[in-house]
């Protein structure tokens, strides 16, 4: 059922439901780098998805049960979800800040638009329009700003480290999350993200207790519950319920781009949580960044959004009208 008033509004706006999704993400990066010391990769990914497995089951599990034969039914894609949108992206994540910086990560995450449009392509033949294609490559240069700290002809000082691979890995992993979405099932949201965080808690189980075992253990601190909580609460069931009613409405592709917003919220948050600087690049590249997203934005003449519609063109196993009672489906990016 659809929320109503302010909720009702925000729920079917996908610019302020994908920018809440993104600033979330920054933060857990952020707050990720601060406990890399105190908190084992493994371990902090399966604290963050066991809290919010258990948080979110009070309020999911009567939707679980109404919704759990269609969640058997496809299982293979609620499994593949699990495993590259929960429990291996934030696992790379975390091991790839042990040795890495945020910022760096944080950039790194601006390659994710270009392989959600590659794994739409390679899975669905989903091919991107024009308009998506110049606000890719204009949000591209507003990172590339960036990242090369004003310097687009340099490398303005940009050194990659060996946590620099992890972060990569864990890049591709989410960028074919992104573009499995497409093939949710039909199912209450709640339920949905319940599922797959158990899931997710249930695969890291192990490798928390291998380090545990190995001797990398928690050193429980005011500021290691804080992060536990941060990380449990909003980059997970905030931040995940807001991207996944994002795709939903516009597209894997089309909220990809607003990824690129990750250097931009990242550099801020750093400013507040680390005390580093923001300078004229970050401002001048958040310039493009945001204008490489309206273009992106901008539809067809005559290319209308439509209920009841995941593509232009439903393949054979799609149905081409939502289940009854389930939430309508806007026209993926074409």
């Amino acid at each position: 059922m659809r929320p109503g008033g302010l909720a009702g509004r925000l729920y079917g706006s996908p610019v302020p439901l994908l920018c809440l999704a993104v600033l979330g993400w920054s933060g857990n990066f952020v707050v990720g780098r601060l406990v890399h010391d105190s908190v084992p990769p493994a371990t902090l990914a399966f604290l963050r998805w066991l809290t919010a497995f258990v948080v979110l089951l009070p309020f999911g599990w009567r939707k679980l049960r109404q919704d759990r034969r269609i969640l058997v039914r496809h299982w293979m894609t609620v499994l593949a979800l699990s495993i590259f949108g929960v429990a291996a992206y934030n696992t790379l994540i975390y091991t790839g800040l042990q040795t890495t910086t945020a910022i760096n990560a944080l950039l790194m995450q601006s390659v994710m638009p270009l392989l959600i449009v590659v794994f739409a392509f390679a899975l669905f033949r989903e091919r991107p329009g024009l308009a998506q294609v110049g606000g890719l490559v204009v949000s591209l240069a507003g990172v590339w700003l960036v990242v090369t700290q004003g310097s687009p002809l340099g490398s303005g000082g940009l050194r990659l480290r060996a946590g620099d691979g992890w972060i990569f890995v864990a890049v591709v992993s989410y960028a074919l999350y992104t573009a499995l979405l497409r093939r949710r099932p039909q199912v209450n949201p709640v339920s949905l993200l319940t599922v797959t965080f158990g899931l997710g808690a249930l695969m890291l189980a192990p490798l928390a207790v291998a380090e545990a075992a190995g001797g990398h253990v928690v050193h429980v601190t005011a500021g290691a519950v804080a992060a536990v909580a941060y990380v449990a609460l909003i980059p997970s069931i905030l931040s995940y319920f807001c991207y996944n009613r994002g795709v939903e409405l516009v597209g894997g592709a089309r909220a990809g781009q607003f990824l690129h917003l990750m250097p931009v919220f990242g550099a801020v948050l750093a400013f507040f949580a680390l005390g580093e600087r923001i300078h004229a690049f970050h401002v001048a590249g958040a310039a493009l960044i945001a204008a490489g997203i309206a273009v992106a934005a901008v539809r067809r003449t005559g290319d209308r959004v439509t209920a009841g519609e995941k593509s232009p063109r439903p393949v054979p196993s799609e149905p081409r009208t939502p289940p009854p009672g389930s939430d309508s489906w806007r026209r993926a990016p074409s």
